[in-house]
């Protein structure tokens, strides 16, 4: 087999990153651009000795799974890969990821893996989006053969899959809002007629960098975001009266300017051009504010789910002591405080430490404490505040995609909590960790699956475990 052969392929199952799973004589296939039980002719683009990969270049079979994807732009963005798959085996394909990542890398037996919850909305659900800026755009296959006449011109959207120079300008999205797509429209048209310059990392050069949205689900609030590498002024008070001449939903406009190579729509300054520079959103009863730079869960409503599963698994006492490890801006800590004596929560970042206590503060709450630092350290050779504190009854930790340090884990053992409660975004290091705790003498009871971004392979799973 060759690079660029062609093979007709039944295809299994889904994998990660959107691919699916085909076999033929003793050949593993990665299929993109279909969906499990489609018969495709496939294009080999990868050849590696375990396996290939290839693109679906004609649908010969279609599944009884298809179905019409929404966005004209799908199958080219990288938004929503299985926007062309029935919701319900989207759930389906993700509990038999969570309950895998359990038995082969956590080595469990049996794990009770309950049923996934699904989103009530699977579109428009997403609260934050990050569109960026290039000088090249995605061009269709008919615009490719005029290219030239084409040329240079301001695009402003996603990234195309795997082409971190290229940007497909999203004349629609179904990930976060209607006015949302139009606010990214309007914003580079407005670029367009001024003749802005986007910033090169090669060049070091340009002007525009990436457009932040943020919207309050449950409170209307809007805020943009327009992140660039220099500050003026000008340009960016006469961006702001024709956003809110246009879009009187929009609350704030704010400026990020960063002077880093590294693409990140994150600014070293900002400045307020328009309202307060945050917006507020709400969890339960609970109201917590949201500046540019804060991390917050992407879909609101599913957010308050997950937080109802992680405080029902912990079976909340009035007694209880919570140390919430990996703590963010408090969201957590905030939303189970009223149930118990008080929480604890730790935090690397610093600027989100300001926003939990300011998010405590907002919502009257007396019993959160919240430290900044490396979890590493708090708990080890920086742990004076453990005198402070009682020891947990209850530890919550939601760390990133990597999962608990090693050491973090050592220590969540000599703390001794009779409950942990994990919350992570990756089953795969969440089993892992899994297995730790478990040779360390904590019985792993449930796990609860929750989606929060419909369309997608990813998802959100809540572990509980009490020491044996």
């Amino acid at each position: 087999m060759q690079k660029g052969d062609e093979v007709i392929l039944t295809v299994e199952s889904l994998a990660g990153e959107g691919k699916t799973i085909a076999r033929q004589d003793g050949m593993v296939y990665f299929v993109e651009n279909a969906i499990p039980g489609d018969t495709v002719r496939a294009r080999v683009w990868k050849l590696q000795k375990k396996y290939t990969e290839a693109r679906a270049v004609e649908i010969l079979a279609p599944s009884s799974l298809r179905v019409q994807p929404r966005c004209k732009h799908f199958g080219t963005c990288g938004g929503c890969k299985w926007q062309n798959l029935a919701y319900e085996s989207q759930l389906q394909f993700k509990h038999r990821q969570v309950v895998d990542a359990f038995t082969r890398v956590g080595g469990f037996e049996n794990p009770d893996i309950q049923p996934v919850l699904g989103c009530e909305d699977q579109y428009f659900y997403r609260n934050k989006m990050e569109f960026t800026f290039s000088e090249y755009r995605w061009l269709t296959d008919e615009e490719m053969k005029r290219e030239e006449e084409i040329g240079k011109e301001i695009a402003l959207g996603l990234h195309i899959p795997q082409r971190w120079d290229k940007v497909l300008n999203l004349e629609e999205c179904w990930l976060q809002s209607e006015m949302s797509a139009r606010i990214v429209n309007t914003v580079r048209e407005i670029c367009k007629v001024w003749n802005l310059s986007v910033y090169s990392s090669h060049t070091e050069s340009g002007y525009l960098r990436h457009l932040v949205i943020r919207e309050g689900k449950r409170t209307g609030e809007v805020m943009v975001n327009l992140v660039t590498t220099t500050d003026w002024p000008e340009a960016m008070q006469n961006m702001s009266s024709l956003l809110v001449k246009h879009f009187p939903e929009i609350t704030t406009i704010v400026n990020n300017i960063t002077s880093r190579r590294s693409m990140v729509a994150f600014g070293e300054q900002e400045k307020v051009y328009y309202g307060p520079g945050f917006i507020t959103e709400k969890i339960g009863e609970y109201t917590f504010r949201v500046s540019a730079n804060s991390f917050f869960q992407t879909n609101t409503l599913q957010a308050e789910r997950l937080y109802n599963v992680a405080c029902n698994l912990a079976g909340l006492q009035p007694n209880d002591v919570v140390y919430d490890l990996y703590s963010g801006t408090g969201t957590i800590a905030i939303y189970l405080s009223h149930a118990v004596e008080r929480v604890i929560g730790i935090e690397v970042v610093e600027s989100a430490i300001i926003d939990a206590e300011q998010n405590a503060e907002l919502n009257r709450i007396s019993n959160c404490y919240f430290l900044q630092g490396d979890l590493k350290d708090r708990l080890t050779k920086n742990s004076a505040w453990l005198q402070d504190h009682p020891r947990p009854s209850i530890i919550v930790v939601d760390p990133p995609r990597s999962g608990i340090h090693a050491r973090v884990i050592d220590q969540i053992i000599k703390l001794l909590p009779e409950r942990i409660v994990y919350v992570s975004c990756n089953p795969a290091t969440q089993a892992r960790d899994a297995r730790l705790l478990a040779d360390r003498g904590y019985v792993l009871h449930v796990v609860q699956p929750v989606d929060m971004f419909p369309h997608t392979d990813h998802i959100e799973t809540v572990a509980f475990f009490t020491r044996a």
